[in-house]
């Protein structure tokens, strides 16, 4: 059987024969968010379903396509949605896509996702920029033996998300005027919302947001020495914060009516993090 190193190889191969590009930034862009591709000049797109190996994504609002190309000077290769544990495929597969960007050459990851509000600070349309996770989802993507050609047995999360990646966040929304929160973000299985019980018990061990995705892909772009920076746009209030039943229509029109903000702060940030980038 063909090892997943063999196989990212492969599937980094075919992206970058696509484009004559070599971007060293990779950008997730999740539920109601992936608009910023089409923003891209110079781009090339590779829907998921003619890269090998590739998961193929069934969530709404996710477009299932890599999209090569340039946000002003900085190229960059944005996942147009992604794949979760939810859909049925475990952790190695959903985090499949960072190792390809891990073997095309970038360095560093910027993470986007839909969250449930947890810290009644926020309000539906907060933008917050993680500063640590809480893996709940019962499984990790380094189950398993180790490859040692993509990183070591024991990675250490201790600094997960870059401190100086967030440092360039903070200065650049307050340049632009944007509000954006801190926060600690919980990852749980899905694909059910949660109960009020359970955001209860995820408020009192630190969370302030939940979501469904995020922290494999962490997981794994630190195994493999790439820095990280990550954003959760809260589409909703997570459940018993308000009185009211929670639908994923909700998450995509909250993700519709912030894209604007989301897609000014990302682009002022992208150059931050490229000129950070290890020479």
């Amino acid at each position: 059987m063909i090892d997943q190193f063999t196989r990212a190889e492969s599937a980094a191969q075919l992206v970058l024969s696509r484009t004559s590009l070599r971007p060293k930034i990779g950008l997730v862009l999740g539920s109601g968010l992936g608009g910023f591709a089409d923003t891209l000049s110079d781009a090339a797109g590779v829907p998921y379903a003619e890269i090998p190996s590739f998961p193929h994504s069934t969530a709404i609002g996710h477009a299932g396509r890599m999209v090569i190309g340039n946000a002003d000077s900085v190229s960059v290769a944005a996942m147009q949605g992604r794949v979760h544990l939810y859909e049925g495929y475990s952790a190695q597969e959903i985090t499949f896509p960072i190792r390809v960007f891990g073997r095309m050459g970038i360095r560093a990851v910027i993470l986007t996702n839909a969250a449930g509000g947890i810290n009644r600070s926020y309000a539906q349309g907060a933008l917050v920029l993680l500063r640590d996770h809480i893996n709940l989802q019962g499984t990790n993507p380094l189950l398993g033996a180790n490859d040692d050609r993509f990183g070591p047995r024991f990675p250490d999360m201790t600094h997960a998300y870059a401190r100086n990646y967030r440092e360039a966040a903070r200065e650049e929304a307050r340049r632009l005027g944007v509000t954006l929160h801190e926060g600690v973000y919980a990852a749980l299985l899905g694909p059910s919302y949660e109960t009020p019980a359970e955001i209860e018990y995820l408020r009192r061990i630190g969370a302030d947001l939940v979501g469904m995705s995020t922290a494999a892909e962490v997981i794994v772009a630190r195994h493999m020495g790439m820095s990280v920076l990550a954003i959760s746009c809260v589409t909703n209030m997570a459940a018993g914060i308000l009185d009211q039943p929670l639908s994923h229509a909700e998450v995509m029109e909250t993700g519709e009516r912030v894209k604007s903000t989301f897609e000014a702060l990302l682009r002022a940030v992208l150059p931050r993090v490229a000129a950070d980038l290890p020479k």
